[in-house]
């Protein structure tokens, strides 16, 4: 059964796994390009990409995040009642108070992010403050501090990154794969080859990267908030409040929107309910609201 203690371990395991597979992709790709376009340096290229995203994706994922939010630091004059709710469960969880910042978005969601909890941060937007009260706020920014203690957010952030960084990987090589295609050899079948798998293999992989993050890691911050609150009913309605407003955030990001308490997409339509439960990196909302109404605390 998952606890605290095991998913700790669990997400360094990840971490791990996550930046020796990318490392692995990238240089591998870049071999493949190599040879395709025979020009070693491609390869040479590909090695110093990696490894520098995998120590950027270590040391500044959290910094990247915030920065694609558009979140801006805010301090206790500026939001007391705010940051006297993330100071007392700060206490409560036994964990150093994280840097709060304030996203300017009618939508209403909130994220967590660092690489450790001294170096934590958690992000709430304008439209999340302004329609929860009090206790469903705590129950939000519960199970951030949840996310924090049990080391979410490191594999959360370092997939932040390197997500991102496959993206931008894909779309270099399939425009080099293009400038080639009108040259002499666009007729040749390997050019095609190579093309269509670009078109495939960069989604794909960031897609099974975003699934690393395992969506139970939704269900345990939730269980793990509600502990640290005492009030399960209060992040159950929170969630509720958030379920129902179906517009997306207005910085919406597919590398960034695992960190984020609901889909900052918007719930949208009913239709395809089954495929977006599939493939989406956070649960229905209706399931995490059941389990958190059927605790016994």
């Amino acid at each position: 059964m998952s606890s605290i203690y095991t998913q700790q371990t669990k997400n360094v395991y990840k971490t791990w796994m996550l930046m020796i597979v990318f490392l692995s992709f990238v240089i591998g790709s870049g071999y493949i390009a190599s040879a395709y376009f025979g020009n070693s340096l491609i390869l040479y290229i590909a090695v110093v990409f990696s490894l520098l995203m995998n120590f950027s994706s270590y040391w500044y994922s959290d910094k990247l995040a915030i920065k694609a939010s558009g979140a801006k630091l805010t301090n206790k004059i500026e939001n007391p009642d705010l940051w006297n709710i993330v100071e007392n469960l700060s206490i409560t969880a036994g964990l150093p108070m994280p840097k709060l910042y304030i996203i300017n978005d009618p939508a209403p969601n909130a994220f967590a992010t660092g690489r450790n909890k001294y170096h934590s941060a958690i992000a709430v937007t304008t439209g999340l403050t302004n329609i929860l009260n009090k206790s469903e706020l705590e129950g939000v920014i519960a199970h951030e501090m949840s996310h924090i203690g049990n080391k979410d957010i490191l594999v959360m952030s370092v997939a932040t990154v390197l997500v991102g960084s496959i993206a931008i990987l894909a779309d270099i090589m399939g425009r080099m794969a293009m400038f080639r295609g009108r040259g002499e050899d666009n007729k040749h079948p390997l050019t095609i080859v190579f093309s269509v798998l670009l078109l495939f293999l960069g989604p794909i992989s960031a897609q099974l990267m975003q699934m690393a993050v395992s969506r139970k890691r939704e269900f345990l911050a939730d269980a793990s908030g509600a502990l640290l609150t005492r009030y399960p009913q209060g992040l159950a309605n929170a969630l509720a409040k958030i379920g129902n407003y179906t517009n997306p955030m207005l910085k919406a990001n597919s590398a960034t929107a695992h960190l984020f308490i609901s889909n900052p997409f918007g719930s949208g339509s009913k239709t395809g309910k089954f495929m977006r439960k599939m493939f989406s990196t956070h649960p229905p909302m209706e399931e995490r609201i059941k389990a958190l109404t059927e605790m016994d605390i």
